[in-house]
Parts: structure tokens; sequence; C-alpha cells
């Protein structure tokens, strides 16, 4: 199946353990329970099959904690059509299908260093969807300053055979504008890129910081949103 899928964000859903398959004529959704700290639903197609199969099947099926997310125009034509549904978020999909050959810094962190990760983003990112022992969180890679002191950190979190993925960027705020996170990602992305068609994240439109940071290393930006069902 995996094979068969040319959409990358919906070939990132289809890899994750226990994902369900809807495919009818002009459309694919894809369910996924906890990805990302969310049950999503990866939506694929033309519009009016797409909201057809979420009403008449899908969302009967699973119910209303699923979210359905895929391309913004997509996600934005589906909420029109169906009434239950209402957009969530915007923001981007970015992937690179190549090695970073920009500044490359950091390691694999030890299991010992993980609640000094922890503490990191309960101080400056605790809205972070990765987190040290989260479900789909293999493992962490940071960058340490002289002293020992953890600077910045990047997670290899629910990366697929396809697809390598990094969650949980963050770099403690008086280190920030030196490009530590950026060369923390450019060693995990070299990392993940091997034997896989590419590495990706999601990345917050408003943080253009960031943006411009994994723009630099390769990484190319796809609108993506997400909806949510009606209060």
């Amino acid at each position: 199946m995996a094979e068969e899928i040319d959409d990358p964000l919906l070939l990132w859903a289809a890899e994750q353990p226990g994902a369900r398959f809807w495919i009818r004529p002009g459309a694919m959704v894809v369910a996924c329970a906890d990805l990302c700290r969310r049950d999503r639903l990866a939506i694929h197609g033309e519009s009016a099959a797409v909201a057809a199969l979420l009403r008449d099947e899908v969302l009967p099926d699973v119910g209303p904690t699923y979210r359905p997310f895929g391309g913004e125009d997509l996600v934005v034509d589906v909420v029109a059509r169906l009434p239950e549904l209402v957009v969530a978020g915007r923001f981007a999909w970015m992937d690179v299908t190549v090695p970073v050959d920009r500044k490359i810094a950091g390691r694999w962190l030890f299991d010992d260093e993980l609640p000094d990760v922890a503490a990191l983003l309960d101080d400056h990112f605790p809205e972070s969807y990765a987190r040290p022992g989260g479900n789909g969180v293999s493992r962490w890679a940071g960058l340490q300053g002289d002293d020992g002191r953890l600077l910045a950190v990047v997670a290899d979190a629910w990366t697929t055979p396809a697809v390598g993925f990094l969650a949980g960027v963050t770099t403690r705020p008086d280190v920030r504008g030196r490009g530590l996170a950026q060369a923390v990602c450019a060693y995990v992305t070299n990392e993940l890129i091997c034997g896989r068609t590419r590495v990706a994240l999601l990345a917050d439109y408003g943080n253009a910081a960031a943006v411009t940071a994994f723009r630099k290393l390769g990484f190319d930006l796809r609108p993506l949103a997400a909806a949510r069902a009606v209060s």
C-alpha cells in the first residue's frame, strides 16, 4: 500500500502503527490514533469525494476526536461542505529529500540525559508534541555548551520506514540566533535520510525564524490545515 502513495503526508500517516485506510474513487483517508498527540485523519483527493467519504463512512466510525488534516486548500474546501467541521489551525509540512550540507553539530543523547530535555521543554516549549518517553518519540539529539548545559534539542519522533520526522525543536532563549537548533536538526536530518525518501516536520506558519532556518537547510514548504468537530 505505502509504495503506491505519492503524497508524502499521506505516506507518513499510512506507515504509522495501527493506521486504518478508507479508499474510494477520488478520495483516500488514513486514520492514526495519537499521532503527534492527536487522533488524526490524513486526507487526500478531490474535495467533494473526500467530504462524502468523511461524512458517510469515516467520521461515524472513528468519532469526534479525530481531526482531518491535509493540504490547506483541500481542508478548507472539505470544511465548506461539512457544517459539522471547522478549520482548527493552519500550519506547514516541510521536507527535504537529500542530505543537508550546512553546519552540522550535536549527538544522540543518552537515557540519563532525557530529564534535562524534559526540563528544557518545560521551561521553553511546554506545548511541544514530542516529549521524552512519549508515544512515537524514539530518541533525542542535543547540543551542549562547554559547561555541559543542554542548549538545543530535537527529537526523532513518528519516523516511518519512508519518512524521517523531526519534532520538539527547542533552543535555550539566551543562545538563540546562533544557529544551534539548525545545526542539530541538520545532524538528525542526515542521520534519518539514509534509506528513506525524505525527512519532514510540521512547522508553525507564524514562526518566521524557524521556517527560514529550515528553508536554509533545503526544506520545502507545503501549506496544511486541520479541522475539528464543531463544539
